[in-house]
């Protein structure tokens, strides 16, 4: 990718060349949320560790890779938000600042059994690729996490016990497996480059790995550990 080639080019003449800026746009993984509680008043409180998020993890790697290459961060990620949410906020939160790439990674929050909730879901992410290739700016689509095949009995709170099952419905049904399906089809017609973490999610599963054990709220959020697999997939991308 070309904002490999100005990383290497900076580290090699500091003085004469910028550095360069990746923004991340996506929902709360990106934001970098994990656990998640319920308050005495009935509301939630959500763990925000950006030390610890996946964004965090690519600035750690490509500072040690490119140590004289200044590499700014945009985290353009926000809670319960959708490709549709994205495209509205995407001038506001990315494309102002110039990125020279832009790492996308919806799914979670847009995957619903409702009529027409794919072609919604693709039809933004079209936008989005659309409105950020004007721009100038090069793409990466970060496929998400598997979220919970099961109710863990970690949950005891009866509404989470609830948004779990339903999640796993939709994960257990192949209802989430078509939205990923969908996303990967419009980027292979747009010439969009993929970095699949949701097959490398799928791979574990179906080695006997615990997938939901590996998601700090047992539903959708990846453990801090995980965190570091999109990190290190997403460098491993720009270097292909």
């Amino acid at each position: 990718m070309h904002i490999v080639e100005k990383m290497s080019i900076k580290e090699h003449d500091n003085l004469n060349h910028g550095g360069v800026t990746i923004a991340f746009l996506g929902d709360s993984v990106t934001q970098g949320c994990f656990e998640i509680y319920k308050k005495s008043n009935g509301g939630l409180e959500t763990v925000y560790d950006q030390q610890n998020s996946y964004e965090a993890g690519v600035w750690r790697i490509l500072s040690t890779l490119y140590p004289s290459c200044t590499v700014n961060i945009i985290n353009a990620g926000i809670n319960g938000d959708t490709a549709a949410g994205g495209l509205n906020r995407l001038e506001r939160d990315v494309l102002r600042h110039d990125p020279d790439l832009c790492i996308v990674c919806y799914g979670l929050n847009d995957c619903s059994p409702l009529e027409g909730g794919i072609e919604r879901y693709t039809l933004s992410l079209r936008s989005i690729f659309k409105k950020i290739r004007e721009s100038g700016s090069e793409i990466i689509f970060m496929t998400p996490n598997m979220m919970n095949i099961y109710v863990s009995p970690h949950i005891t709170d009866p509404d989470f016990i609830d948004i779990a099952a339903r999640v796993a419905e939709k994960q257990n049904s192949g209802l989430f497996d078509s939205y990923i399906e969908s996303a990967r089809k419009l980027c292979r017609e747009l010439n969009i480059k993929v970095c699949d973490c949701y097959a490398i999610w799928k791979k574990l599963y179906g080695n006997g790995v615990d997938t939901t054990e590996l998601l700090s709220n047992k539903i959708n959020h990846p453990t801090r550990e995980m965190n570091k697999l999109f990190s290190y997939e997403l460098v491993r991308s720009m270097m292909m």
